[in-house]
């Protein structure tokens, strides 16, 4: 789950980490007020979405008067934000905020995600801030500084010295505002179930200071159970219809960019599904696994999620019946396929528990459904049979 700017800094103040003041706003008008209530000569507008690189897609300005304030959040608020993660599509801004902005001498990185090589979350850090971190990890990746943090004991202060003097702020009057700074970042991660932690920069100032002047925060979708205060936190306009839809009834669902729809049971073998789809030539438009114990509602659903997306021209539905039986699944199909109504081809694989009366009830159920004993050739089959699609709608 993804959160905005604006409230990644109110995590971040919170937490005892120094950040600039700011105002959000919805309106253009508004920022004006907003620039004015601030008191400073000098404020930044950033527009507030889901999306990284606004900077370079303009949505970040530095202003100098309520006037000019008004007017670039007018601008903001009047076109889509195309940045490079956003893409050229584009996101609509609905609000932005006003900030103090800093007298910058350094830039920094500091981030944190979980290392699943290690098994434990990892600090990153870097001298350069201010920049995309994938840049600089292509680049000269022996300048990112990573330290390993034990869920069990936290951030150990020897281990934030390192990273303090690692960053040249091992000094004074640095160093004591590093090590809690960074002490109270990790703590930060652990208490909220953070997948990703970024402070992007966390800058030096002239006066000695050491501030987060931009922030991104994601949670673990897993830990939801137990953070009710994540629901009033997430922005729907950010979220695509079909995946909210999917994870309101218990699937998970991501849309790709290819035309072959997938409904897979279990994580595993839905990137293998993909995979195999595309090794025989195909592009698969989503990832979507239903679970172990998927129901006709549940398929139904995910059949409408899979129909409703214009770029699939062929569906391959790919169980293995553990948990769940094949005879289970194939009713819940015939159901959902005469509920729903399909307007592309649709191949089945079966394997597992009672796979061959699942097999019957797809062949005797008199629905123009193909079936395959193997992945391999369900991937050839509903390759082929988009490609025949594409190839009717092209006509």
């Amino acid at each position: 789950m993804k959160i905005h700017e604006y409230q990644a800094r109110q995590l971040l103040r919170d937490a005892g980490i120094p950040v600039p003041n700011w105002e959000l706003v919805s309106k253009g008008e508004d920022a004006g007020a907003a620039f004015e209530r601030l008191g400073m000569p000098l404020a930044v507008v950033k527009a507030q979405v889901h999306a990284g690189g606004r900077g370079k897609g303009g949505g970040v300005k530095l202003v100098k008067s309520a006037a000019e304030a008004r007017e670039k959040a007018a601008a903001m608020f009047a076109k889509l934000l195309v940045t490079p993660q956003a893409g050229p599509a584009g996101k609509e801004v609905l609000k932005v905020i006003v900030a103090h902005a800093v007298d910058i001498q350094r830039e920094i990185y500091v981030g944190m995600v979980v290392d699943r090589a290690r098994g434990l979350p990892v600090i990153m850090a870097c001298a350069e801030g201010g920049v995309e971190i994938e840049e600089v990890a292509a680049r000269s990746p022996e300048k990112i500084i990573t330290e390993p943090v034990d869920p069990r004991y936290g951030l150990q202060p020897f281990q934030a010295r390192k990273l303090a003097f690692a960053l040249g702020l091992g000094g004074e009057p640095y160093l004591k505002q590093a090590i809690d700074l960074l002490t109270k970042f990790a703590r930060l991660f652990d208490r909220h179930d953070c997948s990703l932690a970024e402070i992007n920069p966390l800058v030096v100032t002239p006066d000695g200071k050491i501030v987060a002047i931009d922030a991104k925060i994601n949670f673990d979708d897993n830990a939801e159970f137990r953070h009710q205060e994540w629901e009033a936190m997430r922005d729907l306009s950010e979220e695509d219809p079909a995946e909210r839809k999917a994870h309101e009834t218990g699937l998970s669902y991501v849309a790709l960019d290819g035309n072959i729809g997938c409904l897979v049971n279990g994580a595993g073998l839905a990137m293998s599904t993909m995979d195999i789809i595309k090794l025989h030539g195909g592009e698969p438009a989503n990832f979507l696994d239903v679970g172990g114990g998927a129901n006709k509602e549940q398929v139904t659903t995910a059949f409408r999620i899979l129909l409703g997306d214009s770029k699939v021209q062929a569906v391959l539905v790919n169980i293995f019946g553990g948990i769940m039986k094949c005879d289970t699944i194939a009713g819940a199909i015939i159901a959902a396929y005469n509920e729903v109504g399909f307007r592309v081809p649709l191949v089945v694989r079966l394997e597992g528990t009672n796979v061959e009366l699942g097999r019957k009830m797809l062949a005797d159920s008199g629905l123009k459904i193909t079936t395959a004993a193997g992945l391999t050739e369900a991937a050839q089959r509903v390759v082929a049979a988009a490609r025949g699609a594409a190839r009717r709608s092209a006509e």
